[in-house]
């Protein structure tokens, strides 16, 4: 299926496209459109509503989000709280960052530590997008890489109190979640507008589709091919309603060294690229947090394992490995067309 629109395809970060089309017939919503940078990505929106233009409340929202709640190089964020008193007296945090802590360390503690939210360091080290980057060497990671874990992270809510306390060295990033956490905020905020009659939210990787078009066809979030060019397209997920789809794959942030190319998704155990034989997996989960973190942590355990894992959330994936094999889950299989050639199709196991 080719996709057939008057609202262009344009590209984000991690690799997934959006189309949307609409129809102008007397008294239908109108369509806002806006496209700009916050939580360190572009962030691109469409909103059908009979009211007003509700496109910056979202920036600013996603922006207040990162600055009070996520950002590690914030210091006065929760977060950033959180890592100064590494190794001291537990910080003080707002009950939203106790929810996605509690959350993102459910996750952890599933994937048996696939997805992990005290990598910031490594990743830090491995600085994938600088403009030199370099291996870096055993004797630099292993000592970061013993500071990290999310065991490290000890968290306590009770009476209305919420605290939240690291080990000695140990330091959390939310990065993994951030964008999938940006879709959550942005459903939240339309929940509210009486006006809004449908959305669809992409925050770089992750995308929030809501709510429902004025001509009634479904959303269109196109995948990047993970081995193609920019603009080539793996295939199109058509749904409808409320989704929260993430892709995480090799080809976003990288470099080649040695004819060896080395991207930006960790694994936890080793401190190095994850090399578990896949190049790209997209997964629809329950909300934005679980899509986001469930990609990455799939993406460093493999297909199989990763199967099991998104089994644990209900979730529903597409995964492609390195040899050009596509796999399916069974919820997405009406639900996705694939347009790239060279791919050969394989079912999820039973």
């Amino acid at each position: 299926m080719k996709i057939k629109s008057i609202f262009p395809l344009f590209f984000l970060t991690a690799g997934i496209f959006l189309s949307g089309c609409s129809k102008s017939p007397a008294k239908e919503p109108t369509a806002y459109d806006n496209s700009d940078i916050a939580m360190g990505t572009v962030v691109s929106q469409r909103i059908y509503s009979r009211g007003a233009d509700k496109t910056g409340e979202i920036l600013d929202l996603l922006t207040q989000t990162e600055h009070r709640y996520l950002s590690w190089r914030q210091e006065d964020s929760d977060i950033g709280k959180i890592n100064q008193q590494a190794g001291k007296e537990p910080a003080d945090v707002d009950a939203q960052t106790m929810a996605y802590l509690k959350e993102s360390l459910t996750l952890a503690e599933k994937s048996g530590g696939a997805f992990d939210p005290t990598m910031g360091k490594l990743t830090r080290l491995w600085n994938v997008e600088a403009e030199n980057p370099r291996v870096p060497s055993k004797e630099e990671i292993q000592p970061l890489l013993d500071e990290s874990g999310y065991g490290k992270i000890h968290l306590k809510d009770e009476d209305g109190q919420c605290q939240a306390a690291l080990e000695k060295g140990c330091s959390i990033d939310l990065g993994a979640v951030g964008k999938g956490i940006g879709c959550d905020e942005a459903a939240a905020l339309l929940e509210k507008d009486e006006n809004a009659q449908g959305a669809v939210v992409a925050v770089g990787g992750s995308v929030l589709t809501w709510g429902a078009k004025p001509d009634g066809t479904d959303w269109k979030v196109a995948i990047r091919d993970p081995r193609g060019e920019a603009e080539d397209l793996l295939g199109v997920l058509s749904l409808t309603d409320e989704n929260y789809v993430s892709t995480s794959g090799d080809y976003e942030k990288y470099f080649v060294q040695d004819g060896k190319r080395y991207h930006h998704i960790l694994d936890p155990a080793t401190g190095r690229p994850a090399d578990a034989g896949l190049i790209s997996v997209t997964v629809l989960g329950e909300n934005g947090l679980i899509s986001d973190g469930l990609s990455t942590a799939c993406f460093v355990l493999g297909f199989e394992k990763g199967a099991e894992l998104l089994e644990k959330y209900d979730a529903q994936g597409i995964f492609v490995d390195e040899e050009k094999k596509f796999y399916v889950s069974d919820g997405l299989t009406d639900l996705f067309d694939l347009e790239a050639s060279g791919y050969i199709v394989f079912p999820f196991p039973s």
